[in-house]
C-alpha cells in the first residue's frame, strides 16, 4: 500500500497508536464540550478550548451542536419512554448498538424537538455559515488532511475516525448503558455505569452515576472509578481555561457529631438517590441476608418488616416539601431516633451514621 505522506515513516503500530490518539481527542470533545458543557451547562470553557472543540468535532464527526444537545436534553427528559430518541428499553439493545447514529440522524430533523431543547448552543458567525449548513465539508476536509499525512493508510485511519462516535457514543452508551452494567443509584431510568474505569469513552462509562446527577461535571462518585474527562477539566481550570459550575455533592459523615441540626437536615433531604442507596446497601441487604440464613420471609420476619417501615418511612420525609425548616429538621430527628431504639443493628448504625451527614463537594 502507498504510505507516500508526510507521515509515511510511521510503522504499522505507531499508526495504531496515531489513530487512537486521535479518536480520544474527538471522545474528549464529545463529554467535555457537547455533553458536559453544552447539553448540562456543568462548566464554562474558555475561548481556546470551546473554539478548538467544536472545530475538531466538525471535522471529525459533523456533528452540529445545537442538534447533539437537544436530543441529548431529550433523552433526559422523556428517558426509557417510546419518545426518548435512542432508550433500548423501548426501541431494542440492537438497534441502538447498532443503529444508534441512524437514530441521532432522524431525530434531528425533529424540528419540535430542536426548538424545545436546543437552546442557548452557539449561534456566532462560524456556526451559522460553516458548521450548521456544512457540517459534510469538515468530513471530507479531515479526509484530505488524512490522506495528506499518511498517504493512502490515512484513507483507513479516516475511517476509524468516523466510525468511532457512532459506534461508542450513539452505540455503547446509549446502548449498553441503559441495558448492562452496575448501578449505584436507584434511578428512574435503566441507566448503568458499564464499567468503573472511564476512559476509553472519557468517563462515559458512568452513565448511571451521569444520570443520577447530570449536572454534575464530574462523572465519578465512588473512590474506585475514574473519570478521565473530569481529569481533563481540572487541567483546565488549573490553566484558567474552564470554570466549573456544578458537581455532585458528596456526603461526609462525622462519627462524632450527635446532633441532628439544619446541616444534617440539607445533607439528607439534598441527596435523596445517595441517602436511600445507603440505606440498601447499608440496612436493607444484611437484614435481609441474615434473616434469609435463618430461613425466614418477610411475611414471618419482623426485623424485615420493621427495615421495609422504616425505608417506607424514609421514603416519606422527602413528601413533605411545603414543610417549614424547622419541621423537616424534626422529622428527621424523630427518624433517626426512632431507627436507633429498633434493636436491629444495621439500622442502628445506619441511623448513628445519618447524624454526621453533611455535604461535601
Amino acid at each position: 500500500m502507498n504510505r507516500m505522506g508526510l507521515l509515511s515513516t510511521l510503522s504499522g503500530w505507531q499508526l495504531v497508536l496515531v489513530t487512537l490518539g486521535l479518536t480520544h481527542i474527538t471522545i474528549a470533545a464529545v463529554t467535555i464540550f457537547l455533553h458536559r458543557t453544552q447539553a448540562h451547562r456543568a462548566l464554562d470553557l474558555g475561548f481556546i478550548p470551546s473554539h478548538f472543540f467544536r472545530f475538531w468535532l466538525w471535522l471529525t464527526t459533523g456533528t452540529v451542536t445545537r442538534e447533539w444537545v437537544a436530543i441529548h436534553r431529550k433523552h433526559h427528559a422523556k428517558c426509557e419512554t417510546p419518545e426518548d430518541p435512542h432508550s433500548p428499553q423501548t426501541r431494542g439493545i440492537n438497534t441502538v448498538l447498532w443503529k444508534g447514529a441512524l437514530l441521532y440522524k432522524q431525530e434531528a430533523k425533529n424540528q419540535e424537538t430542536l426548538e424545545k431543547y436546543g437552546k442557548g448552543t452557539p449561534d456566532d458567525w462560524l456556526e451559522r455559515h460553516l458548521y450548521t449548513p456544512h457540517s459534510w465539508l469538515g468530513i471530507v476536509l479531515m479526509l484530505v488532511i488524512d490522506v495528506v499525512l499518511f498517504g493512502l493508510p490515512g484513507v483507513l485511519v479516516w475511517a476509524v475516525q468516523m466510525l468511532w462516535i457512532p459506534f461508542w457514543a450513539a452505540g455503547v452508551i446509549n446502548g449498553l448503558a441503559h441495558f448492562w452494567g452496575y448501578r449505584n443509584w436507584n434511578t428512574t431510568d435503566a441507566s448503568t455505569n458499564i464499567s468503573p474505569i472511564g476512559i476509553l469513552i472519557g468517563g462515559e462509562e458512568l452513565h448511571n452515576n451521569h444520570h443520577a446527577f447530570a449536572s454534575s461535571a464530574r462523572l465519578s462518585s465512588r473512590w474506585y472509578e475514574f473519570d478521565i474527562g473530569w481529569f481533563y477539566i481540572r487541567i483546565l481550570e488549573i490553566l484558567g481555561m474552564a470554570k466549573v459550575r456544578k458537581v455532585a455533592p458528596r456526603i461526609r459523615i462525622n462519627p462524632n457529631k450527635l446532633t441532628v441540626d439544619f446541616d444534617t437536615v440539607t445533607a439528607v433531604l439534598g441527596n435523596r438517590l445517595q441517602v436511600l442507596s445507603n440505606f440498601a446497601q447499608q440496612v436493607i441487604k444484611p437484614v435481609t441476608k441474615s434473616e434469609l440464613r435463618h430461613q425466614a420471609v418477610l411475611a414471618e420476619s419482623q426485623a424485615l418488616q420493621t427495615v421495609y417501615l422504616y425505608q417506607q418511612r424514609l421514603h416519606q420525609l422527602w413528601e413533605r416539601t411545603t414543610q417549614s425548616q424547622e419541621a423537616r429538621l424534626e422529622a428527621v430527628q424523630e427518624w433517626i431516633s426512632n431507627a436507633e431504639k429498633t434493636g436491629i443493628a444495621a439500622l442502628e448504625q445506619f441511623a448513628h451514621r445519618l447524624r454526621g451527614y453533611s455535604v461535601s463537594a
